[in-house]
């Protein structure tokens, strides 16, 4: 039980994509499965704001976002987004496989093709509306690649 005293915490992501209902409705899915978190999104300024009593919740709900394939950047400097993944190929590569990206329509689509592309050696990538499983391909670096799509509002698994 939450003591009654307890303050709540907010913290508040930006720049996190949500260009419709399909967007929205993902996002506030993976919060709902973290007891005890509320969040209120807006599709007018790509941000999203988390609540809850307990701090280690909104990490855990931070957490399950980006597994549904978003990313923000947190107004907290203690609860945010976790940029490292252990697993992310090292200097440049040939080609990668992109998951777990949210990609609910055609705009979800052009943003993610826009980061995509904005990587440097990037010729080619199979992905289209829809799908949150596709390849790139080209000359270029997995960490250049996820902070363009970090940039674009969303976090995808890349493996080579």
């Amino acid at each position: 039980m939450v003591a009654s005293n307890q303050v709540e915490t907010r913290v508040k992501l930006s720049g996190v994509h949500l260009c419709c209902e399909g967007c929205t409705d993902a996002l506030e899915d993976a919060v709902a499965r973290v007891p005890g978190v509320s969040v209120e999104c807006s599709i007018d300024d790509g941000t999203a704001i988390l609540s809850a009593h307990d701090p280690d919740s909104i990490q855990e709900a931070l957490d399950a976002i980006a597994g549904a394939g978003f990313h923000g950047e947190s107004d907290s400097k203690s609860l945010t987004m976790r940029d490292t993944d252990p697993n992310l190929p090292q200097g440049r590569i040939k080609k990668a496989t992109i998951s777990q990206i949210h990609n609910c329509c055609d705009i979800c689509y052009d943003a993610i093709k826009k980061g995509i592309h904005a990587t440097q050696g990037v010729t080619h990538d199979t992905g289209r509306p829809g799908s949150t499983h596709f390849e790139v391909s080209g000359d270029f670096s997995a960490d250049e690649l996820v902070q363009n799509l970090h940039k674009a509002g969303f976090n995808a698994r890349v493996t080579a």
